[in-house]
């Protein structure tokens, strides 16, 4: 493994480019969910939650639960990361915002959706991750965390999305509600075997 003075560092294209790419994964992966009235977990699945109960757009609603997790984000993690989860938080709700005008679903099986929204919106934050970025909220603290205490990220995420959920089967569908627990799942447990930085040595 590199010594810590001989990581390189991401170029500005390298961070561009993967900026483009983890938030549109994270982006496509929530048209499956909105689509099925599914949710997914962390603050994403507070913003989805959130929609659907006040019918506001979920990149408004996005956008606007992130301000408070950004004081967090400075005071522990430092400017550059706050600035590039600032920006990743933005694209995600842009691009959410974007997508439907250019997406459409004739068919979607609810087991389907929650399997592809579950894993595209992990590897989409795996992406952002190795970028030096999160899409704030839970995913600020629970990098905090790791990187304090060596607790996995996705173990974090995955006890929030617990809580998270046990509020939306109060409200929603049930059922809808389990094939969302079983997207929540696929996603952290992504993240909870990819995201490791004795694997990766790029930031």
């Amino acid at each position: 493994m590199a010594e810590p003075h001989a990581i390189p560092h991401h170029t500005l294209f390298e961070d561009a480019q993967a900026f483009v790419l983890g938030t549109a994964i994270c982006a496509l992966g929530l048209q499956f969910l909105t689509h099925l009235g599914l949710i997914t977990g962390q603050t994403a699945g507070m913003g989805v939650l959130a929609s659907y109960l006040t019918g506001l757009p979920f990149g408004v609603v996005f956008f606007l639960v992130n301000l408070p997790f950004y004081a967090l984000a400075l005071l522990q993690m430092g400017v550059r990361f706050t600035v590039k989860t600032m920006i990743a938080v933005a694209m995600v709700s842009g691009f959410a915002e974007l997508f439907p005008a250019f997406l459409g679903f004739e068919l979607l099986h609810p087991a389907f959706g929650a399997f592809m929204s579950g894993a595209l919106i992990g590897l989409g934050l795996i992406v952002l991750f190795r970028h030096g970025a999160s899409l704030g909220g839970v995913g600020i603290f629970a990098l905090w965390l790791q990187d304090r205490a060596g607790i996995k990220a996705g173990w974090t995420q995955l006890a929030f999305d617990a809580c998270l959920f046990a509020v939306a089967f109060l409200v929603l569908d049930p059922v809808l509600m389990a094939w969302s627990l079983a997207g929540a799942v696929v996603t952290n447990l992504i993240v909870a075997v990819n995201h490791r930085k004795d694997r990766y040595i790029g930031r």
